[in-house]
């Protein structure tokens, strides 16, 4: 079996930890129980070797066997056709898994990243700008609310890799109590953030970084 290594930033500033996109690839990893190990790119130098890596010099990138994937949707479908975990083997419930890992990546967090990003950054919340998002990310989190009133999960009936990626792409938002008028969204990401594998991926991503601060 080829050895699969995950390569994440030796270290980044304290307000993104806890949402650096490797977590999601670690937090798949660890529900497919598939053997890993993490190699470190350099956050402030980006290099040629990042950038023919990652020709966008973000991270995560994933290196299996001699296939080299960016992109963390990317790398998760990957991992996902290596685990019955994380996609189920019926092509009925296959399409409606892929169905929401799109949804997840384009339609929700399209709203998301940006209402977030202006949080982070102290972006005034009158602004039209913000108006703009904050009005987007409504109309979205309300499909969502109707969507997971009526279910636990997003497809198959049970936890799948959609679902790992709808509850990260949504727990930007709820890092900032965005989802507080939302309670189904709000307790799927509970729910959903509560699984051993998120935990683990999540200690692990805190204790890789605090540990470049000690270096």
């Amino acid at each position: 079996m080829s050895e699969i290594v995950l390569t994440t930033y030796d270290w980044v500033p304290e307000m993104p930890r806890g949402l650096v996109r490797d977590l999601r690839v670690r937090w798949a990893l660890e529900e497919a129980g598939l053997a890993y190990r993490v190699e470190s790119t350099p956050f402030r130098e980006r290099g040629a070797e990042h950038f023919a890596a990652q020709p966008f010099g973000q991270v995560p990138w994933l290196t299996d066997g001699d296939l080299t994937i960016f992109e963390s949707g990317a790398i998760l479908l990957h991992l996902a056709a290596k685990s019955l975990a994380l996609m189920p083997a019926d092509p009925r419930s296959r399409t409606e898994v892929m169905e929401w890992v799109i949804a997840a990546l384009n339609s929700v967090d399209l709203p998301c990243q940006p209402w977030a990003l202006f949080r982070f950054m102290g972006y005034p919340s009158g602004s039209p700008e913000a108006k703009f998002v904050e009005s987007f990310l409504k109309a979205r989190l309300e499909r969502m609310e109707a969507v997971l009133a009526g279910r636990e999960w997003l497809a198959a009936g049970r936890f799948t890799v959609a679902d790992l990626l709808m509850a990260d792409v949504l727990r930007q938002v709820n890092r900032f109590d965005g989802l507080a008028n939302y309670p189904a969204c709000h307790a799927y990401v509970a729910r959903v953030t509560a699984r051993p594998a998120f935990m683990k991926a999540y200690d692990d991503q805190m204790t890789h970084f605090a540990a470049a601060d000690a270096a």
